[in-house]
């Protein structure tokens, strides 16, 4: 029996390490042994999210996360902006107007970032609006949005919180929350974080903990003040996944392993520059540009000529190599190639010599190996700098 090789965009791969610290012994979350963990644990994410803020942990998908910091913040009636590239751009739409929120949905195609140049010139009719959404890396289209320029367009123009999704990105690409001004930080367990689903973790700013003390809110479970009061003794308010925060604890060892985050997010980089380059040495296309590709997932064409679904499938069940399909109306058009978390390199090579192998089986004309040596090639010059 051959192992999937799984390259979605979440959940990913888990490592070994990380499972073993799973296993371990159930503990109670109300004891002194917990507290431990809860605290060093959460400190050490931190540079992470690139805050001194704590960093607060709920029982839940990333969705619930990113509903805790819309519900906190706004109350129904209140004005906001929601930017939105693609497809989980629109949950962020989804979550304020279900909270009846007045939502100023700024939109571009999908494939495409939203720039300072385009939030600026949105919220200059605007006023009074309460918070600004975005998400930083948007899973369905590989685009990750400049939030540090987007940051200091809130900031220039508007009193608005600035509140960014991070699921798919935050483990894999630079964040300086403090540095860069963003309220509200949200990332899930189950893509760059190397752990299975089930933890969101979360990061406020102390402007936001201002607003979310003076909101009146129709929230129990989600209420990020109760999390708040509950941290400061080393603990959640319900009972929280204890296992995945040991593992969680063995994921910030193997950040320390590779030479600190930094060289996390450096190899994040370096795997999308040979996804890239092996895509185009291959005459595949890509849906994004370069200058805003994401360094933990790459959307990509089909390959001319050829029936995507039916090309994906082969994939798998030949080669048991696992890609997500598109989404929305990138549906049978486009496939992503996750590349984040418990990713190397040598996994890129792998999956673009697999991806060479099943284009030789639908007669896909290209010269056998320049995708591999296109990947290589990015590599190998890496190990020169």
């Amino acid at each position: 029996m051959y192992p999937n090789i799984l390259r979605h965009p979440g959940p990913t791969p888990i490592p070994k390490k990380v499972q073993l610290a799973m296993n371990q012994d159930m503990i109670s979350h109300r004891t002194g042994e917990f507290v431990q963990l809860y605290q060093e644990t959460t400190n050490r994410v931190k540079p992470i999210f690139g805050t001194q803020q704590d960093i607060l942990l709920l029982p839940s998908g990333g969705t619930a996360a990113l509903e805790a910091a819309a519900v906190n913040t706004v109350s129904p009636g209140e004005e906001v902006v929601v930017i939105t590239v693609g497809a989980f751009g629109n949950y962020f739409v989804s979550i304020c107007e279900k909270y009846g929120f007045k939502v100023h949905k700024l939109e571009k195609s999908w494939g495409e970032a939203c720039t300072a140049e385009d939030l600026t010139k949105f919220l200059k009719p605007l006023s009074n609006i309460k918070a600004v959404f975005a998400t930083y890396n948007e899973t369905s289209t590989g685009i990750l949005n400049p939030v540090e320029k987007l940051a200091e367009v809130v900031r220039t123009h508007t009193d608005a919180l600035f509140i960014v999704d991070g699921v798919s990105c935050i483990g894999g690409a630079p964040a300086e929350m403090d540095q860069w001004g963003i309220d509200i930080l949200v990332t899930g367990s189950q893509k760059a974080m190397m752990l299975p689903p089930g933890l969101a973790l979360l990061s406020v700013s102390e402007r936001a903990w201002k607003v979310i003390e003076e909101t009146i809110k129709p929230a129990y479970y989600l209420d990020l003040l109760s999390y708040r009061e509950w941290a400061a003794k080393g603990m959640t308010p319900n009972t929280p996944a204890i296992s995945l925060i040991m593992g969680l604890s063995a994921v910030c060892d193997l950040i320390d392993e590779e030479g600190g985050f930094s060289q996390t997010v450096a190899r994040h980089e370096l795997m999308k520059n040979m996804v890239r380059e092996a895509m185009k040495a291959l005459s595949i296309g890509l849906l994004t540009s370069d200058e805003y590709a994401s360094p933990t997932i790459t959307a990509i064409y089909g390959p001319e000529g050829i029936d995507l679904p039916s090309f994906i499938s082969h994939l798998k069940e030949k080669y048991h190599l696992d890609f997500a399909g598109g989404l929305g109306h990138l549906q049978g058009k486009i496939f992503r190639f996750g590349h984040m978390g418990y990713c190397f390199p040598s996994d890129i090579l792998q999956a673009v010599s697999l991806i060479e192998a099943a284009l030789q089986d639908f007669s896909y004309v290209f010269e056998p190996g320049a995708g591999v040596v296109a990947a290589q090639n990015v590599f190998l010059s890496s190990l020169r700098k």
